[in-house]
């Protein structure tokens, strides 16, 4: 039997035999797929959640200090159902709503329906609402500083100016953090084709010369022959300060646009002249900063402004700390030239990040479950888990106001696994002790489930039916069942529905729907916002729906051509080059960079694996084919690893004061000295004394935010040293 199923990482066709997955091919239509399918056909079987389990010491009336170490008794769903649901009834009816902390922040599964995280937010909304999260691991700092800056941001993170408009009217695409293909691989929804390569080289074939601004020369493809300035991790700010300085004084920025369009360009202009700190933001100041010579900075001010320029910032800028300012100074520099709603010209923000970014597609409606409204309105910063676990009551500051961390005493996560994500792993799990239970739903038994006490087992999604697509893509995919349940494990709204159905709240959970009445349902929701779309049955049948294309897409082009008719959601409707609120961007320096650190520390970079969609799957084919002697590989310098009498392929230690972990040395010239790089995702291994065994970075990185702005993630402000283990 062959079942067509959408995933994160590509459309595939799914080969079954005897109730066994065989093989996973790509889809035909899909000229560069990725190899991450692969991974599904022995990923994770043999660590599979099989039966509902309880940690020994829970069941005991132990205060948590054993998660991660204590071993499962497994239950029936008859027995634990009622132990889940009076725990929750216990700590709602002694310490309120609040006290549960329903984070589950990740990506799940890519199905519209069995979406772990709106499963579990209804099913908590239910019972009286939940403390959760706001913003992303992936660009919180943007997220809070763009609304200032140019009010709706969705577009310009998500769906930015074509492709096509930059193959045919761009001539220079400055790259600042790069364009990896790695990262284009997915997209949260799914896909039906890859077209970031594709479209990649057809821009270069048209003319367009690439600037890749980034410690690692890999960050953007061969084929785009583009220039690589090594910069420094995080100084980028600096960089962009430096090259509005040559703009200014070269007289090259179009004060007619920043008149029209901005406001606030003269405190920014002042600031970068040094007006008031008496330390104009030359490109001298900037080298030494950023490690990039003047004359480059130079030389690369002059093309910016003698081309039609697009600017693209990657992502992971943001993951510095003070991740807000690059991204922030970024619309200034690009405001400055002059060339944004123009044609293939302009900002974008994370070009080569996600499939979708850049990509011709219309944006469109996609029907949901819905959550139903959440009573308690108190949310944390998504990368706060640790703090907030650590100081109940304590007031911390977000987005310009005071906040309070709540009293947590339960934790319920699905659809994620914080001992991937977050930063610091070994300060969360000293943290994640402090809550009276911790419950989650789970696929196999990840650092997540094992750090649980409640452990409910989960199917996959290639063991129920739903419906897969993006908002930002072309296609509807009818996920259908292509396998058993392993085990006993059940889908997350089978598990939903049974505890709520023990908290008499299952009616107001299922509203009395089935799975195939809930999919029926959202399917229609979704073809009352697209006429094109035929009926539910016709699509089930037939088992995919294609959306037309529309032409190629200009970000800002309204906003351009009239502003008082289409004006941005800001106080004043246009850019904002400064505010009374939160000033003008600067440059900061970070506790943890390369300005500061010892001569034997070096600076971690943590970037997402082209093995796997984060840490899913980690088991795979695809994914353990790269490890090296049982670890993630470590990129070094090759001058670097001399210096330490260090060798290709041998096993090292990195550490700090935070914790350790062990990777296999891959040495290379496409690395800046001083900086090593490695993959993301490892299901961490930790041992006593907080060594991580498979290479998970966050056993080293720095759990602190961003700034007061945002309070972000900083993994990438990050120093560490380097030897044998």
């Amino acid at each position: 039997m062959i079942t067509r199923s959408l995933t994160h990482w590509g459309l595939y066709d799914f080969h079954v035999d005897n109730d066994q997955l065989i093989d996973v091919i790509p889809a035909d239509i899909d000229t560069d797929p990725s190899d991450i399918g692969k991974n599904l056909i022995n990923g994770i079987q043999k660590h599979r959640v099989l039966k509902p389990s309880v940690r020994r010491g829970y069941l005991s009336g132990d205060a948590g200090q054993n998660r991660g170490r204590d071993e499962f008794v497994e239950m029936s769903w008859d027995e634990v159902i009622p132990l889940v649901a009076d725990e929750l009834r216990r700590v709602k009816n002694e310490y309120g709503n609040e006290a549960i902390y329903g984070g589950s922040y990740g990506w799940a599964s890519a199905g519209r329906f069995h979406h772990a995280q709106s499963q579990l937010h209804r099913f908590l909304n239910c019972i009286g609402g939940y403390t959760g999260s706001l913003n992303a691991y992936s660009f919180a700092a943007a997220e809070v500083i763009l609304p200032y800056v140019i009010g709706h941001y969705e577009d310009l993170l998500k769906a930015p100016s074509s492709w096509e408009t930059i193959q045919n009217h761009c001539e220079l695409m400055v790259c600042i953090g790069g364009m990896p293909i790695r990262n284009s691989q997915i997209t949260n929804g799914g896909m039906a084709k890859h077209v970031q390569r594709d479209s990649m080289k057809a821009a270069r074939r048209a003319g367009v010369q690439f600037m890749n601004i980034s410690p690692h020369r890999d960050d953007i493809i061969d084929e785009l022959n583009a220039d690589w300035l090594a910069i420094r991790p995080g100084t980028d700010t600096a960089l962009m300060l430096a090259l509005a300085y040559e703009l200014i004084t070269q007289n090259h920025h179009d004060k007619d646009f920043l008149a029209q369009y901005a406001v606030g360009f003269q405190d920014t202009e002042n600031y970068v002249l040094g007006v008031q700190d008496g330390t104009p933001k030359t490109p001298d100041w900037a080298s030494q900063i950023t490690g990039i010579s003047s004359a480059d900075i130079r030389d690369l001010a002059d093309r910016m402004a003698g081309s039609r320029t697009m600017i693209s910032i990657s992502w992971s800028l943001t993951r510095h700390q003070f991740g807000e300012q690059p991204y922030w100074m970024g619309i200034v520099l690009a405001a400055m030239l002059g060339q944004i709603g123009q044609p293939g010209t302009g900002i974008g923000l994370g070009y080569g990040v996600e499939n979708k970014v850049g990509k011709n597609v219309r944006k469109k409606y996609l029907g949901h479950l819905p959550q139903l409204g959440n009573p308690i309105k108190h949310h944390i910063p998504v990368s706060r888990i640790a703090e907030m676990l650590e100081n109940p009551g304590a007031r911390y500051r977000y987005n310009g106001k005071e906040q309070r961390y709540p009293e947590i005493r339960l934790i319920y996560w699905a659809g994620g696994n914080p001992f991937h994500h977050h930063q610091d792993l070994n300060r969360l799990r000293e943290a994640w002790k402090n809550p009276d239970t911790v419950i989650c739903n789970e696929i196999a038994w990840t650092a997540n489930a094992q750090h649980a006490d409640i452990v409910l087992p989960a199917a996959s999604f290639l063991e129920r039916n739903d419906i897969g697509g993006a908002p930002n893509e072309d296609v509807l995919i009818a996920m259908k069942q292509a396998l058993q349940p392993v085990g006993d494990s059940r889908s997350e709204f089978e598990i939903f529905s049974a505890i709520a159905t023990a908290m008499h709240v299952g009616d107001a959970f299922t509203e009395n729907k089935s799975e195939q009445a809930w999919l029926r349902a959202l399917y229609d929701a979704t073809a009352k916002n697209n006429p094109d779309m035929p009926d539910f049955d016709t699509f089930w049948a037939k088992g995919e729906h294609h959306f037309e294309t529309p032409g190629a897409q200009v970000l800002f082009d309204s906003f351009r051509k009239d502003p008082e008719k289409h004006p941005l959601a800001t106080p004043s409707g246009r850019i904002t080059l400064a505010s009374e609120k939160l000033g003008h961007p600067t440059w900061q320096e970070p506790n943890e960079w390369m300005g500061c650190a010892d001569t034997d520390e070096f600076q971690l970079i943590s970037h997402q694996p082209a093995t796997r969609l984060h840490s899913q799957y980690y088991p795979g084919e695809t994914s353990q084919k790269g490890l090296i002697d049982g670890c993630e590989p470590l990129q070094m310098n090759c001058e670097d690893a001399a210096r330490l009498g260090l060798t290709d392929g041998e096993k090292v230690k990195v550490y700090n004061q935070r914790g350790a972990f062990l990777a296999g040395l891959k040495t290379t010239d496409n690395i800046m000295p001083g900086v090593l790089l490695i993959a993301t995702g490892a299901w961490w291994q930790p041992d006593d004394n907080g060594t991580c065994h498979a290479g998970n970075p966050n056993a080293v990185t720095p759990d602190i935010g961003t700034s007061e702005i945002a309070q972000g993630p900083s993994a990438l402000s990050c120093l560490v040293r380097v030897c044998r283990p």
